[in-house]
């Protein structure tokens, strides 16, 4: 079984962000998923060694912290814990200046776990995978969440950060999945109004999948690319547009172009994941800086004026 500890330890070498892999495996058995069985089950790294991680990529010019696991949300099960205190302590024992999470089950949080966020180092962004907005899919799919659930997590979440950024994962053309119930998917979809996300067709594999996938009725090879454009493109841009342009933000530069004559070209991210371009007199790659948005450009990203 592969560790889940890697080498090398993030630091050794300078980047903007680390990837600290705190956990692995998985205990869910979602229907479309081989996980479990590609990755065995959960298991959670000790808190002291996620600990030495962080400080050990910090102490190499790290800015930006990414917690990840295959199953992030179960950090600590077994250990008696939460995920909510392995953050605590990062932020408690560590000075990073940017902590960010990767995708969460929405199953594994709850009110209270947004209330870490009154800690401005975290980032505004959280991915939550929902899969399917039509609570007899999720059922099939053995998701431990509803439409409900869902809507009252993402309710409690923009209560305590309004600016919080949600993106999410859908997959489209699910065994059984009839187009009434695709298109209940698709109004809840647009009811959540995410910053974005990822849409998929369903496509079945060897063993039960494959035998499943004779039961699809109803599903078009098109839904995919209707998901993706109606939510991630449309939805995201008003998002950037309509919220953000005017105010002012951090931003983390990852890449520095030299002009010219016009000092250099820098494009980085806030923490809500708002890709962001700039130009400055010197170099600023792996600084953050504030910054006020100003505007959006045809590619997607907000150009912004360092403050």
């Amino acid at each position: 079984m592969e560790p889940i500890a890697r080498e090398p330890l993030p630091g050794l070498r300078q980047r903007t962000r680390a990837f600290i892999k705190v956990q692995d495996g998985c205990d869910n058995h979602c229907t479309f998923c081989i996980t479990t069985i590609a990755r065995g089950e959960g298991r959670s790294r000790l808190l002291a060694d996620v600990i030495a991680d962080v400080q050990s990529a910090l102490d190499g010019g790290t800015q930006e912290i990414v917690l990840t696991g295959v199953h992030l949300g179960s950090w600590g099960y077994e250990l008696d814990a939460h995920l909510r205190d392995l953050v605590k302590a990062i932020l408690t024992h560590t000075d990073t200046p940017r902590l960010r999470m990767s995708s969460l089950e929405p199953w594994d949080l709850d009110a209270d776990f947004f209330s870490l966020w009154e800690d401005e180092r975290l980032c505004q962004h959280l991915h939550l995978p929902l899969q399917s907005g039509c609570a007899s899919t999720l059922k099939r799919m053995a998701r431990k969440t509803t439409p409900a659930s869902f809507r009252d997590l993402v309710t409690a979440a923009r209560q305590i950060m309004p600016d919080v950024a949600i993106t999410t994962d859908v997959i489209a053309g699910f065994p059984g999945e009839t187009d009434d119930e695709f298109a209940e998917s698709l109004e809840f979809i647009h009811e959540m109004d995410f910053a974005g996300g990822h849409a998929f067709t369903y496509r079945p594999g060897p063993g039960p999948g494959q035998r499943a996938s004779q039961a699809r009725s109803g599903t078009r090879s098109g839904k995919s690319a209707m998901l993706f454009c109606e939510n991630y493109s449309k939805k995201g841009r008003k998002f950037i547009v309509g919220v953000f342009v005017g105010q002012e933000t951090s931003v983390l530069w990852e890449s520095v172009t030299q002009l010219d004559s016009q000092g250099w070209q820098l494009e980085g991210l806030t923490g809500n994941y708002l890709r962001v371009e700039a130009v400055a007199p010197q170099p600023r790659w792996n600084h953050l800086d504030r910054v006020k948005l100003t505007r959006q450009t045809k590619d997607g990203l907000v150009v912004g004026e360092i403050l």
